[in-house]
């Protein structure tokens, strides 16, 4: 058995993480970016899409401002890696809704897909839905249409963020993900879409995917953190 996939293991693992992460986050220069786009949806209150590339899901805690943005869940996968993950998250301000569909060949991933879209459809009804359109297995930036078929039944609004920090730790994963390291620079940029009426699926997420991958370049710019990884 994996050792990352023992219930003991994950639990102790994702409590050094979460405090790893938090340390790094207070100790980080933050610079932020159009933050009013931000803030006119915290005032609005109600549902709200939290958006950000899989790679920066170690940075993401750090974005949204727990008691003046709307509580918020995020969406994982039903994968135990997933559960990992959902314990790291937990604690530091996003409890999880289990499920996806990135695997529609199996029925049981085809069935967490289906149960999440209706609890983030629920959750969208009193508070914010934390997504990664890109996870759990990329391909990396490339946008699914789970983001934009739960913005069109939702109504909800949808901040794009781009978070960054350097210097950074570069996972050997498929996104390459990001973890922070301390008493470095921060940034956090915003976006905000709404599902437009009569939108078309394609068009909507190839524009999303575009603001989305310019938030995070831009965040990226003003901390210093290459897009090259390799």
């Amino acid at each position: 058995m994996r050792p990352l996939r023992n219930p003991l293991i994950q639990k102790a693992v994702a409590w050094l993480l979460s405090q790893w992460m938090a340390f790094c986050y207070a100790t980080l220069r933050w610079q932020r970016e159009n933050e009013g786009v931000a803030e006119a949806v915290w005032d609005q209150g109600g549902g709200v899409l939290v958006v950000f590339w899989h790679s920066r899901l170690g940075l993401a805690p750090a974005s949204w401002p727990h008691g003046r943005g709307q509580p918020t869940k995020g969406l994982i996968s039903l994968s135990p890696d997933g559960q990992f993950l959902a314990r790291a998250m937990a604690r530091l301000g996003f409890p999880a809704i289990r499920g996806s569909s990135a695997n529609k060949d199996k029925r049981q991933q085809a069935k967490g897909g289906t149960q999440a879209l209706r609890d983030g459809l629920r959750q969208l009804k009193a508070g914010g839905l934390a997504i990664t359109p890109d996870g759990p297995r990329g391909p990396v930036n490339v946008m699914a249409p789970g983001l934009p078929t739960l913005a069109r039944m939702s109504g909800a609004p949808v901040l794009l963020i781009g978070v960054s920090c350097n210097p950074a730790i570069r996972l050997n994963s498929w996104d390459r993900a990001v973890l922070p390291l301390p008493f470095g620079k921060g940034a956090v940029v915003w976006d905000r879409v709404d599902w437009p009426e009569d939108g078309d699926m394609d068009e909507v997420t190839a524009e999303w995917t575009d603001r989305l991958n310019a938030v995070e370049a831009r965040a990226d710019r003003l901390t210093g953190l290459s897009r090259d990884p390799a």
